[in-house]
This record gives structure tokens, sequence and C-alpha cells, in this order.
């Protein structure tokens, strides 16, 4: 079995997706026209030209400028089916995916509006794809922690609707501890915590994230290389890391797909997962970014495989669905 092949068949779990981030630009045009709203880019070959950018930053005035398209549950539902399909077709059994509400309701789309939309395609994923899905809600950290304890009451009637909560957005300036309370209190109300840490930040962010916020996952994290006694840590309490390989590329995270920290740290005994980030921007969806890193790295099957198993094991599914993922990975090779 070549290892493409191995690929496809290997059942995966996604745990670093920004749904926001899977919008592509046929479908935003196609928004765009049936909202009425008129965008700078005046032809879908404009459109695809603006997604080539150089840095975080300018991906970040992309992405926000894109979802304005985005009104309705309609709309919602639309983007997050078009990444459900496309995640079937790379053998993704189960997604937990980030959106940023802060950016909907800052611009008077209602949280519910937002929420629901996605709902909608979650369920249906489960219901004809046989995808499960887990919903994160973000924080932007370029916003204040007041900001983010708003979006927490706003968004009250809907907590048992999200696993999780997520901080993204701007990362250098805005480290882990600007958070604290906030995320103290998620905590005490049960949520799951995530944090992007350690792309753009240096180690001391995902140290702040994991011994002072304690945080159940770490996003990125790539930056911990650089710290040795980061990395014990990290192998003896088995924190996932969600890397996202070809977004790494795409923002100049890295300058080689070579570089990537994918393998150095499966070598080092983490809790490492491959993942697509924003797919639409960043030059491929999940199945890619498996072949492009094992291809680059030189990862042997063992390490594509663990890396399947990785995805289940660091997901917020209950046990026993995580051991009917991993037995399903092991079947898949027979």
């Amino acid at each position: 079995m070549t290892q493409p092949d191995l690929i496809q068949r290997l059942p995966k779990a996604e745990l670093h997706l920004h749904i926001e981030g899977s919008f592509e630009p046929e479908l935003m045009m196609q928004l765009a026209a049936r909202n009425r709203i008129n965008l700078r880019f005046k032809t879908l070959g404009e459109a695809r030209a603006a997604y080539d950018f150089s840095n975080l930053q300018e991906f970040l005035d992309l992405y926000y400028e894109g979802m304005q398209v985005l009104r309705t549950e309609e709309d919602f539902h639309d983007l997050t089916w078009a990444y459900l399909q496309r995640a079937a077709a790379d053998n993704v059994r189960h997604v937990e995916m980030f959106f940023d509400p802060q950016a909907h309701t800052g611009r008077g789309v209602p949280f519910g509006v937002v929420t629901e939309g996605i709902l909608a395609a979650l369920r249906r994923g489960e219901r004809e794809l046989g995808i499960t899905g887990y919903l994160i809600m973000s924080f932007l950290r370029h916003l204040s922690e007041e900001d983010g304890f708003a979006l927490l009451k706003e968004s009250e009637g809907w907590h048992d609707a999200f696993v999780g909560v997520g901080l993204d957005s701007s990362e250098m300036g805005h480290p882990p501890l600007k958070f604290k309370n906030l995320y103290r209190r998620c905590r005490e109300m049960g949520f799951k915590l995530c944090m992007h840490a350690g792309e753009e930040g240096p180690p001391e962010y995902v140290r702040e994230a994991l011994i002072e916020i304690g945080v159940d996952r770490i996003d990125h994290g790539n930056r911990s290389m650089e710290d040795p006694a980061l990395i014990e840590i990290l192998r003896d309490r088995q924190t996932p890391l969600t890397n996202c390989p070809l977004s790494n590329l795409s923002l100049c995270v890295i300058k080689d797909l070579k570089d990537s920290p994918v393998k150095a740290q499966l070598e080092a005994g983490l809790m490492v997962t491959v993942n697509s980030d924003d797919p639409a921007y960043f030059g491929g969806y999940i199945g890619r970014n498996y072949e492009q890193t094992a291809q680059a790295l030189g990862l042997s099957d063992a390490q594509i495989i663990q890396l399947g198993r990785n995805s289940f094991t660091a997901s917020f599914l209950p046990e026993a669905a995580k051991a009917e993922h991993i037995e399903a990975v092991e079947a898949s090779l027979a």
C-alpha cells in the first residue's frame, strides 16, 4: 500500500479547524451575490488571487473581510456543510471545529444565527455523512477579556451546544494570561479549554497556557520545541498539540515543510496531531496536510498511523467512542 493510499484509508479526527477558514472563494462569491453584498473582488479570479498572502496579519485581514458575506443561518449552514463534505472525502470521522462569534456579532449578526446555522449542518453531517461534530467557541485575543466575558454571557442559551472554548486571532502581544480570569470561569462552567499558543508567540506563551491556565489542548505549539523542560511537561502530561503544517508554511511560521516539528514531536513522545486550520486559505484540507507532511519529513507508515490514533485520543470524545475509532484505525490497515 502506498502512503497516499494509507492516508486515504486512515480514519481521522480533525481537531484544529476554523469553520470560517474553510470559506472557499467560490462559495464566498455565491453568498455575496445571494445577499447582495459588494466585495472588492469583481471576479472569481480576483477573489482567488487575494488568497495569496505572506503573513498572519494579511491572512486575518482577508479572513475578516470575507466573512462579511455571512449573514443568515442558511449561510452558516452552507459554509459548514461544504467543509463536512470535503472532510468526508478525506475519511474524517469526527471534527471539533472552532467558530468566531465575536467576528459576527460585532457586525450585527446575532449569536443564535451563527450558532444555529452551524449546528444544523453538524446534525446533517452526522445523519448523512457519518461525521460526528463538536463545536468550540473561540474568543478573539486581540479583544479584551471583558469582551470575552460579554460573549460568554451572550452565549448562555447555547452553552450545551459547544464542548469547549478556544482563543485565536493575533497571538503576539496577547499572552494567555490576559484571559486568565475568563478561562478560570470557563473551567468552573465545565468547558474544555483550548488555546492557540506557540504559533508565532514564544515558548513562554505555551508555558502560560499549559501551567498557568491549565488548558486541555494546545493549538499549534510549534515553539514548545525550543524549551526542553516544556517538552518534558508536554510528554509527561500528554497534553495534545494540534499541529497545522500547511498553515505554518503559508504564514511563514516555518520556511519549508521540512521544518515542521511534527516528526520531532512524535519522536519525543508528544501527543501531536495533524490538522488543516484554515484549509481554504492554507493550501489544503487534512488529507493533503498528512500527505505533504509525510513526504517532506519522511514519516514512516507507523508514524502516520500513530497520527491517526492520536487524533482520536486527543479528541474530547467519550472514552468508549475514542476506543471504537482507534479500533477502526487498526481495522482499516488490515
